[in-house]
């Protein structure tokens, strides 16, 4: 009687060790999973990149053009040396303007091609050293004359930021967010319907309505993300 009551209890005990060993490693287990998925989240975070060569600048750059759109854009602008050249060749409709790495933060403009001449016109005349109220004047009278015409509709995609430094892995630059020109030249308040302030954020206004660079303002969230 006493061997089968002392085997009860040794029984007992090692059940009690077993399901102690399983609580243990279970607890262990879930740690060990738990510790690396925390790990592999901090290494996933990705480190950003200052902008330190052309190609850095290119792909930045398309960052302001359509998605679906970006392997077919041209791109211009300053290079890294300073000189303003042809970044990338392009054979769709658009044509991105790259940050001028000479430049704090960070600003890249898409247009479609047909606003070339108003673009170029205005880089023109501030390389002949023009103010900003220069240009616009000088260009008034030149589209009233029919020296170049802005497309109605045709669109500004930009792509700015007050930092200059992006992700490698997506191209996206740290703080940077899109805002939308819509050209309507000669359009007015009344004409559109618009008001010529901004309301809100994301809401389209006119700015600089009756004259040639007339158009519609659409700009970012406040708490939108990249």
């Amino acid at each position: 009687m006493k061997h089968i009551i002392t085997a009860f209890i040794f029984s007992g005990i090692l059940m009690s060790c077993n399901s102690s060993d399983k609580t243990k490693t279970t607890t262990e287990t879930t740690a060990d999973i738990e510790t690396t998925e925390v790990s592999e989240s901090t290494e996933s975070k990705t480190q950003l990149k200052a902008i330190t060569t052309d190609e850095d600048l290119i792909a930045t750059a398309l960052m302001a053009a359509p998605e679906e759109s970006r392997a077919g854009s041209k791109v211009i602008g300053y290079n890294m040396a300073g000189e303003f050249v042809t970044l990338k060749e392009g054979d769709n409709e658009f044509i991105v303007l790259a940050d001028d790495p000479n430049k704090k933060g960070f600003n890249a403009a898409c247009y479609h091609k047909d606003l070339e001449p108003f673009m170029a016109r205005g880089r023109a005349l501030k390389a002949e050293g023009k103010k900003h109220q220069e240009i616009f004047d000088i260009r008034e009278i030149e589209a009233k004359a029919g020296k170049f015409k802005i497309p109605t509709g045709a669109t500004l995609h930009v792509y700015s930021g007050p930092k200059a430094e992006f992700d490698p892995e997506t191209s996206k630059v740290d703080e940077a967010k899109l805002r939308y020109v819509v050209y309507l030249p000669w359009a007015t308040a009344e004409s559109t319907g618009l008001p010529e302030k901004p309301v809100a954020s994301n809401h389209p206004w006119i700015m600089n309505p009756g004259t040639h660079r007339a158009h519609i303002m659409i700009s970012p969230l406040a708490d939108e993300s990249n």
